[in-house]
């Protein structure tokens, strides 16, 4: 099967991907839960690099953490 070769939307990198394969693309390196892809398809029209995934990953992970430390009250950076 072919692959093709696209620009990450976040940091502009090349990466192949294999759609077609998903199992053997570098984005399956990168686990996520059905409510995290979600996320990106509604922020993103692309795919992302597999390093670009795991920063928006953690990213959001901060970001509820700070939601729900606000919501008790407490102090966030």
């Amino acid at each position: 099967m072919k692959h093709e070769l696209k620009t990450c939307p976040c940091c502009k990198a090349l990466f192949e991907c294999k759609v077609g394969s998903i199992h053997l693309c570098q984005c399956w390196t990168v686990p996520l839960t059905e409510e995290e892809r979600m996320h990106l398809k509604e922020s993103f029209d692309e795919c992302l690099c597999a390093r670009c995934l795991l920063e928006q990953k953690q990213l959001r992970s901060q970001r509820l953490f700070d939601q729900k430390l606000k919501k008790l009250g407490l102090k966030t950076n």
